[in-house]
This record gives structure tokens, C-alpha cells and sequence, in this order.
């Protein structure tokens, strides 16, 4: 090589690694625009995980959905079953609060680390802090510092008003479920919940890094234990899945419908209809749900209030014909499912490893456990 091929060389790649540094200075593609400082964190509820260990938070109460670059990036494989007892009273005792004033609303993992996240409550009613844990498989608990975070916020434009509405019973907070469930695909974080209009059921799809929120999709759906198309009902709980190659979503509501969506359709300002592709039984609320493969076949797996866990083979969801008729007296249509009687009083469920679960149970109303478990 001659001493100026050696001269050119030798400055494009002292260039690259000026780029290199200067792109660990201002962050990745995923982190550059984000703030460091104190979150304003009023509510922390549904959770999921986005790339680089970027942990999404469900902020109702702001109406607002919270990235938090939790720098948990170090690759960590799960290899010991874990298993957490009386979590609740550890939780409590570490927040200085009574077990009865602990609520645990949602749980993630890290993919990476295999670390697991609880947004809790420390309180009751409006006043309730939020709180966010990160438990280690070796059953650590710390809660995350909320005061020195690199963050980013999207705040929804159309959320419910936050005030009480109703009497009785039926009195509630609609902004509460301004958003019920989240999940990020493909540099989009998806959000399911209630916006401020007659049509108020909603999902729509953020581009990340967050710039801005257009308004979201409007949903319409024929539920069959009602006997009726409704626009007004949350998704209470949703998961991707492809179909035919193409992304969907998979959305369960209270008594309890599956719907199928195509994420394509997603667009701002749109209305659609999703495909009813089961009805899984009345009286019962979805509570999580997760996709997993086992014997090169695919299935859903769903905790629900009532009705235990669902195993749902996935195969058929393609074919399968939209329920447009009523199914009366508690009666299931569409899809089938095998109820796993050995995993009962689970509350939350997420793939901790490709054969391995981590749950949230509560058993005969004692206290939460958390732990690992083989799929089904």
C-alpha cells in the first residue's frame, strides 16, 4: 500500500470512529431525542417493551404513554425456574405501606435481560402513587429511579375527561381507560382504549421516536354475547400476530369476544370493523395474553377473571368465518380451547423464555405469587 492509499485509509477510519463516538454521545436512533431528568409519572399501568431495552408506560391519568430508556441491556440467559412468594407483602414492605394498599396492574419483561417490570399502586383512589419494580430472576426486587431517567412522552389528544361520571354502581372515571393496553411492533407503539367521542372504542399506532399523535382509529365490533355491534367497549387486552404474513392484531373484550384486525387499517381518522373469530364465554373479562410456539404449532395463551386459562390453538384463525349472529345462554362460538386446570389465579402472564412463562397468581384469595412455569 502506498503511503497515501495508507494516509486516505487511515483517515476515513479515524472518521468512523469520530461517527461512532459521536453517536454513543447523542444515543442510538431509539434515544437521541430524549430528555434526562424526572419523569412525571401520574399513573403507571399497562407495560411493554420496545428495543434497547425502552420500556413503554401506560400513564391513564396523563393520557400519555412514557418511554423510559431503562439501560437494562445486558444479555442474560433465564436458567433457574423462579418462584416469588408473598410478593404483594415484599412489595409493601419495601413501599412502607399496608399489603391491602399494593395494587399490581401490569407486568413485561425485558427480552434482554429477562428481567421483569410490575407497574403498581401504592394507595388507593385518586391519590395513589405510581410505582414501577424491576424484579430479577433471582427474585431481586428495586424499584426504578424515577428521578434520573433518559425519557420521552406522546401524549393522546382525544382522551376522556378525568372526572367521575355516573352514579351507583355504574359511577366511574372514563379516563382511566383512555388506554387499557399497549404493545410495540415495528417502530409503532400500538394503544388500545377510549377517546371522548360517541364512537370511543380506539386503536392506533405512534410512530417511535415519539414526534406526534394523530388521532386514532375508530373500532366497531359484532359481539355475540350481546347480539350487537358496538363501538363503546374497550379492548381489554390484545397481542401482534401475523396472519398469512401480514401483522394483525388479536384483541379480547369483557364477555368475551375475539376480534381480529389488521394492522394495515390502523390509520388515523379510519374506521373499521374487526373480524369476530371466537366468542370465549359471557361473564368473564380477558386479563393478558400471549403468543407462543411449541411443537411447530402456534397458540394464545389468555388469563381471564372467570374463566381460567385458555389455551387457544392458533391455526385455524385464518380460515376462520366472522361471527355475525348472537350466541345466547353463555354459549362459545368460533375458535377453539382447552381451559389449563393446573394454572389457576392467574392475574398476569408474559414469555419469560421461548418454553417458559412468568406468572402472577393468586390463588383462593391469598397472597401474589410470582413465578416461572412450562407452556402448555
Amino acid at each position: 500500500m502506498s503511503m497515501r492509499s495508507y494516509s486516505i485509509t487511515l483517515l476515513w477510519s479515524l472518521l468512523a470512529s469520530l461517527i461512532l463516538i459521536q453517536d454513543d454521545l447523542n444515543g442510538s436512533e431509539w434515544t437521541r431525542d430524549m430528555q434526562s431528568g424526572e419523569l412525571d409519572l401520574r399513573s403507571a399501568g399497562s407495560l411493554a417493551f420496545g428495543p434497547e431495552g425502552i420500556l413503554f408506560v401506560a400513564d391513564s391519568r396523563s393520557a400519555a404513554i412514557h418511554a423510559i430508556a431503562t439501560a437494562d441491556t445486558t444479555p442474560v440467559a433465564f436458567s433457574k425456574p423462579l418462584k416469588l412468594e408473598a410478593l404483594d407483602r415484599q412489595l409493601a414492605s419495601m413501599l412502607g405501606v399496608p399489603t391491602e394498599e399494593v395494587m399490581v396492574h401490569d407486568m413485561a419483561v425485558n427480552p434482554i435481560s429477562h428481567n421483569i417490570y410490575l407497574s403498581l399502586s401504592r394507595g388507593r383512589g385518586p391519590q395513589a402513587a405510581p410505582v414501577i419494580v424491576m424484579v430479577t430472576p433471582a427474585g431481586k426486587i428495586s424499584p426504578l429511579e424515577m428521578t434520573t431517567l433518559q425519557h420521552s412522552t406522546a401524549l393522546l389528544p382525544d382522551a376522556p375527561v378525568d372526572k367521575e361520571v355516573g352514579e351507583g354502581r355504574r359511577r366511574s372515571n372514563p379516563r382511566l381507560e383512555s388506554i387499557t393496553d399497549i404493545a410495540f411492533l415495528d417502530g409503532r407503539v400500538l394503544v388500545a382504549g377510549l377517546v371522548n367521542e360517541e364512537f370511543a372504542s380506539t386503536l392506533r399506532a405512534i410512530p417511535f421516536p415519539f414526534k406526534q399523535v394523530s388521532a386514532g382509529t375508530k373500532v366497531e365490533i359484532y359481539h355475540g354475547a350481546h347480539g350487537r355491534f358496538e363501538t363503546r367497549s374497550p379492548v381489554r387486552t390484545f397481542v401482534p400476530f401475523s396472519i398469512g404474513d401480514q401483522p394483525h392484531l388479536l384483541a379480547a373484550y369483557t364477555c368475551t369476544p375475539l376480534v381480529q384486525f389488521p394492522v394495515s387499517a390502523l390509520q388515523p381518522g379510519a374506521a373499521i370493523v374487526g373480524k369476530t373469530v371466537a366468542e370465549l364465554g359471557n361473564r368473564n373479562r380477558p386479563l393478558d395474553m400471549v403468543v407462543y410456539h411449541k411443537d411447530e404449532k402456534t397458540f394464545l395463551l389468555m388469563a381471564n377473571s372467570s374463566r381460567g386459562i385458555m389455551k387457544i390453538p392458533a391455526e385455524g384463525i385464518e380460515e376462520a368465518s366472522g361471527i355475525q349472529e348472537a350466541v345466547v345462554d353463555g354459549a362459545t362460538k368460533g375458535l377453539d380451547y382447552q381451559t389449563i386446570e393446573s394454572w389457576q389465579g392467574v392475574d398476569q402472564l408474559d414469555l419469560i423464555d421461548s418454553r417458559h412463562a412468568v406468572l402472577l397468581v393468586r390463588a383462593d384469595n391469598g397472597p401474589l405469587h410470582l413465578e416461572s412455569r412450562p407452556l402448555p
